[in-house]
Order: structure tokens, then C-alpha cells, then sequence
């Protein structure tokens, strides 16, 4: 049996040409190892399952000997219990480098971005909100609790909706990990939303159409094409946003949006009246895309667009703004406005690309006609309703005179 060893001994043990190792004697397996540069490290031997493996203990510069006894006593102890501890250091380092922030990337690049045209919104609320807090911790560790914190916190910096977002995400996200055996559970499996919402039913009328379109050109030319596009086509915010130059056709009479550049994942394609050829005729071709400040992407920032567009409606209007609307809301002026105006419900559903109402279940899957001619004429109609709307004078009086009239 060997002589237990103790503290001033291995302090006081020399380097030599090469390594050697002082046993324990008091825990079995445990040696010191010294090694010629006179650093001293600390390992045991011990069977697992039958076989003799090598476990690290440390660094005797970090550690005294009782420490170094405690942790060897600790592994004896697993093993004594059936464990493996090289297995379950494994386990933890693996556990450590799978990260919110790491699962996240991975969750954005093999999932969202092949299944979902939102991906960057999605991408962008978790960024935000979710790896701030949690980016550095391992996803195993997110309790239930920590979600609902989170959650919590974004509802007290008031945007209840941003923290509606934030869980729809996050529950993909950790739903997506689960799959992939990175987690047992999610943290938000029975975490509600924060709020409840009210769908949007906000519809600019006649007076404000006019007024939106005014104050759209003192955006410039890029911004004020982008809110004349959607006021008369009717088409998605990222759709006029993003359309590239070869979804048009050379006499800029058709625009035809290919599958994956649509919500329903289907082909569409719109009508231009000349009211928007002209409009398109105005714009430079710097790039593949039809609307970009910079000449390589399309433009963005949308909320700046929309408070400089604001600001211009209320000074057209005596310095009074309009109720609060959102840029979607031009797209359900178009399909009330054209309602209003006598063109039938397919017809408008048609335009707008909406395959739910009419056009949806049995009746979608055997009604192929595609109501070209017939989305041209209620554009070439819309167009006209729109003109009327905006006048030719560039001012205010005329706005300010159908309101009046109104």
C-alpha cells in the first residue's frame, strides 16, 4: 500500500528529465503527476464497465490535495452508481455549446428560411428580444419561468403585440429543438399570449386616399412610386417593396409575381393602367430592383417612410393627422374602394390575390380562370376613382375642397 501523501510532500516533490507520478495512498487510483517544467496535475484511474480509463482532476496550482481528493471521491461515486463521468462531461460541454444563440442560427438557416417568407421578421424578433437575454446560456437551461419573465419585460416596456410575436417565435424555435433532441420540453409549451388582439378593420377613405397620395410625393421619387404602387395596385407591402424589373413585362402593361414571392405560394399576376406605367417610366434603372436607394437592394426602412408620410399628411390637412392607420391599410382601401365603385367580389378577391373567401376549399381547386381582362378593367376603373381623388392642382385646396364636399 502506498504512503498516504501529503501537502507539504507534493509541494515539495522536484521536476525531473521526465514525468513522474506520485500515488495517493489514501484514495485508490489517484496520482500526481509531475512533469518536467514543474507544473503538477492530478488524474485517477478507475474501472468503468470493466474498462481502466483516466479521468483529469486538475491543476494542483488551482487546488490543494484535500481538493483534489474531494473531486476524485466525487467520480468514485458515480461510477459507484453506474455513471460513466467522461459521458456525462461529454454531455455537458455539448449541452454548453448548444446555446440559444447557436440553435438559433442553426433554427433560421435549415428551417425558417426554406419554410417561411417572413423568416427575417422572425430572425429580427429574435435577435431583439430573445438573445440578449439568453443568447450565451445553454437552451437546456431556459425554464418556463425565464419565458414568462421575458415576456413580461417586453409587456412593461409597452408593446404587448411585440411580446405576441416574440412567443410565437420563440415557441417555433424551441418546438424546432425538441424535434431535433436538443431539449426534452419547451419553455413556452403552456405560456399564453400577453394580450389579446383586435384584428386590424382600419380602411382610409376617399378624403384620406387623396391626401396620402399627395403627401407621398414629397418622399422623393423612389418612396412616393412605392406608396402611389401600393395605393394602385392593391398588391403586399414586401411585394412592391421587392419586385424586381423581370417580373414586369417590357411595355409595362403586366406585372407576373412568381410563386415564391406570394403569400399563398401561388403565380399572380397584375394588370399595370397607365396611371402606374407612368409611374414606373419615372423611376431610374440602377438595378434588377425596381424600387432601391443604394442601386444593389430594395428599399427598406418602412417606419421612417411612414412618419415622413405622416408629417406630410398632416400639413396638407391644417396641421391635423389623420386617425392611425398602417401602410397595410392601402390594401384594404383598394379592395373596399373597388367595391364601392360596382366591381364584383371575385373579381376584387382576384386582384388582391385572397384565396380564402371565393376562391377557397373545393371552389379554388376547380375555378382556373384567371380574370385577366376583367382585373384590367377594374383597375383601369380603380385608377381613374384614384386620379379623380388627387386632381391636378399640387397643393391642398382641392383635398381640403372634397372634404368639404364630402
Amino acid at each position: 500500500m502506498s504512503m498516504t501523501l501529503t501537502q507539504r510532500a507534493l509541494e515539495a516533490a522536484k521536476p525531473k528529465h521526465a514525468r513522474y507520478d506520485l500515488p495517493d495512498g489514501l484514495v485508490p487510483g489517484l496520482q500526481f503527476s509531475i512533469h518536467p517544467s514543474g507544473r503538477k496535475t492530478s488524474r485517477l484511474l478507475a474501472r468503468v464497465h470493466g474498462k481502466l480509463k483516466s479521468f483529469s482532476v486538475g491543476d494542483m496550482a488551482l487546488m490543494t490535495l484535500a481538493d483534489a481528493r474531494a473531486k476524485a471521491k466525487g467520480v468514485l461515486a458515480a461510477i459507484a452508481n453506474g455513471e460513466d463521468p467522461s459521458e456525462t462531461k461529454r454531455a455537458v460541454a455539448q449541452a454548453a455549446a448548444e446555446t440559444v444563440e447557436t440553435v438559433a442560427a442553426n433554427f433560421i438557416e435549415r428551417y425558417a428560411k426554406g419554410r417561411n417568407k417572413t423568416w427575417e421578421e422572425t430572425e429580427r424578433q429574435i435577435a431583439r428580444d430573445i438573445l440578449p437575454s439568453w443568447g450565451r446560456r445553454p437552451i437546456s437551461s431556459i425554464t418556463p419561468r425565464d419565458a414568462v419573465a421575458l415576456l413580461d419585460g417586453i409587456v412593461d416596456r409597452g408593446a404587448p403585440v411585440a411580446a405576441n410575436r416574440v412567443l410565437a417565435a420563440g415557441r417555433k424555435m424551441f418546438n424546432w429543438a425538441r424535434e431535433r433532441s436538443l431539449i426534452t420540453s419547451s419553455p413556452f409549451d403552456h405560456v399564453k399570449a400577453p394580450t389579446k388582439e383586435k384584428s386590424r378593420d382600419r380602411t382610409p377613405d376617399d378624403f384620406e386616399l387623396s391626401l396620402i397620395l399627395r403627401a407621398s410625393t414629397t418622399l422623393g421619387l423612389v418612396f412616393g412610386a412605392f406608396i402611389k404602387l401600393l395605393a394602385y395596385t392593391g398588391q403586399r407591402r414586401d411585394e412592391v417593396a421587392q419586385v424586381p424589373w423581370s417580373e414586369l413585362n417590357a411595355d409595362l402593361t403586366l406585372w407576373t409575381l412568381p410563386p415564391d414571392r406570394t403569400k399563398n405560394d401561388l403565380p399572380h399576376t397584375v394588370p399595370l393602367t397607365p396611371e402606374v406605367k407612368a409611374i414606373l417610366d419615372a423611376l431610374p434603372r440602377t438595378s434588377e430592383f425596381v424600387l432601391t436607394t443604394n442601386g444593389r437592394t430594395p428599399i427598406s426602412g418602412y417606419s421612417k417612410c411612414k412618419i415622413a408620410l405622416d408629417a406630410a399628411i398632416a400639413e396638407l390637412n391644417g396641421g391635423k393627422p389623420i386617425p392611425a392607420w398602417h401602410i397595410h391599410d392601402l390594401r384594404r382601401s383598394v379592395a373596399s374602394g373597388m367595391a364601392k365603385l360596382g366591381i364584383q367580389l371575385p373579381v376584387v378577391e382576384k386582384i388582391i390575390n385572397h384565396t380564402s373567401g371565393t376562391f377557397g376549399g373545393v371552389q379554388g381547386i376547380y375555378q382556373r380562370h384567371e380574370f385577366r381582362a376583367e382585373k384590367r378593367a377594374a383597375l383601369e376603373l380603380w385608377a381613374k376613382h384614384l386620379t379623380s381623388l388627387v386632381g391636378d392642382a399640387p397643393g391642398a385646396d382641392n383635398v381640403v375642397e372634397m372634404r368639404a364636399r364630402g
